[in-house]
């Protein structure tokens, strides 16, 4: 772990790390021990984002007695699927968030704003900002964090730079700042690359892409989007950057980053320089800070860290510490047979729910039969007119244990908002939003 990554995250949290809310019953006061000492019926869930949210519900619905409590820095969710829709003004934001603590009163949980530090796994107690928590099960959905060293190594001043002026926006949050950004761009080259696999939600970064490629176009800029990619293209876009943007956007294949001057707006590649006007920098990405800190990293077979949270593929149970649960876009590989499942939201909620019922019938001692997740990806690939792609994900156990995977990708020149009623029917069983 870096300390200077540390840092960077806590003042990036800043006000957000308030403390637990003290004025609702159902969230708990915040004290040196948040909570009365746990009675052997404690789940704990870590991460408020589509699967922590998943998880938790699921703990209650299965399972009344128990005692369920969700951790979350944040007072609200924000949801980054339809983010992209928004940033280029095709969507209201407030569909897009929602309060945490009308989730936990309508379905029977804990919430408690807090952020956590630090896992005892030995004692198992969390260390929070605001005191420790005590629990006997454990549910982390902490998600990604950014991995600027292959860009920079030690450069921490070059990395905060990126940061802070040509961020990503690729987690739960941030999407604000890229907002304004994008509203006060001009013109010239907009330059976005595409993180290497894995990295969270795969189709988004092309989606965002047609987005922005969609807003100059509307605005009559003279401007264009120049999209560095290092893995194969995902079908359907190939055809979209050719008619609908062809001069809007210029994609870059066989483009991994090689160095990156954020000072004089200067980036290289393996095969060519660019300069810009205006960057999305998306760095490698990488398990959340807590399973770092915790120890619960995987390792490839060459005993180099995997960079991603190592579970067992059917369960999501941690491989070294049966009283801990992995779920969403932390997780690492699934399969020799294809590597990582998609880190997208709704995957991630379908894990949470998984992990909850493991967890479930470990208290009660009863076996349940494995379950493979599924996904299904609403992703517009136009905007000029609409076009939207489905991608779906399914799975199932071969005969010797390995997990296969099926992807099946649907085109639909004539979209209704099934993007939309997708995500209102997550909201609304999750979230407890209404419509």
């Amino acid at each position: 772990m870096h300390t200077s990554r540390r840092n960077a995250l806590r003042s990036l949290a800043g006000s957000a790390l308030l403390g637990a809310t003290a004025c609702l019953p159902w969230i708990a006061h915040a004290a040196t021990s948040l909570l009365p000492a746990s009675r052997g019926r404690r789940v704990v869930v870590v991460g408020g984002g589509w699967g922590g949210l998943a998880a938790a519900r699921q703990l209650h619905a299965l399972a009344t007695e128990l005692e369920v409590v969700l951790l979350e820095r944040r007072t609200a969710f924000w949801s980054c699927p339809l983010s992209n829709r928004w940033l280029a003004d095709r969507l209201d934001g407030r569909l897009l968030e929602h309060d945490y603590a009308q989730a936990a009163k309508a379905f029977g949980y804990t919430f408690i704003r807090t952020e956590v530090d630090a896992i005892d796994r030995d004692k198992r107690q969390l260390q929070t900002r605001d005191g420790v928590l005590d629990y006997d099960w454990l549910i982390l959905a902490v998600g990604i964090r950014d991995n600027f060293d292959p860009w920079f190594g030690n450069d921490a001043r070059a990395a905060d730079q990126a940061r802070k002026q040509f961020g990503s926006a690729w987690q739960a949050g941030e999407q604000a700042a890229l907002k304004a950004k994008l509203e006060s761009f001009s013109g010239g080259d907009l330059l976005m690359n595409i993180p290497p696999m894995p990295y969270r939600c795969p189709p988004a970064p092309y989606e965002r892409a047609c987005m922005i490629a969609s807003m100059i176009k509307r605005r009559n800029l003279k401007a264009k989007v120049i999209l560095l990619d290092p893995n194969p293209m995902m079908q359907g876009f190939s055809r979209v950057f050719s008619t609908q943007y062809r001069d809007q956007i210029t994609y870059v294949p066989q483009a991994r980053i090689k160095a990156i001057d954020p000072f004089g707006k200067r980036l290289s590649t393996d095969f060519e320089e660019f300069g810009f006007d205006q960057a999305i920098l998306m760095p490698p990405q990488q398990a959340g800070e807590l399973a770092w800190q915790a120890g619960l990293i995987g390792k490839e077979d060459s005993g180099k860290s995997s960079g991603w949270a190592a579970q067992e593929p059917v369960t999501y149970r941690a491989i070294d510490d049966p009283r801990i649960y992995l779920v969403g876009d932390m997780i690492d590989r699934a399969s020799p047979l294809f590597g990582h499942y998609p880190k997208s939201g709704q995957m991630a909620a379908h894990q949470g729910r998984i992990a909850a019922a493991q967890v479930v019938s470990a208290i009660q001692q009863k076996v349940v039969t494995p379950a493979l997740p599924a996904s299904t990806c609403y992703v517009l690939a136009g905007a000029d007119p609409m076009e939207m792609m489905r991608i779906e994900a399914s799975y199932r156990l071969r005969g010797d244990g390995l997990i296969m995977q099926m992807i099946k990708q649907h085109y639909d020149a004539q979209p209704r908002d099934e993007d939309v009623s997708w995500a209102k029917a997550m909201f609304s069983e999750l979230l407890a939003a209404t419509y």
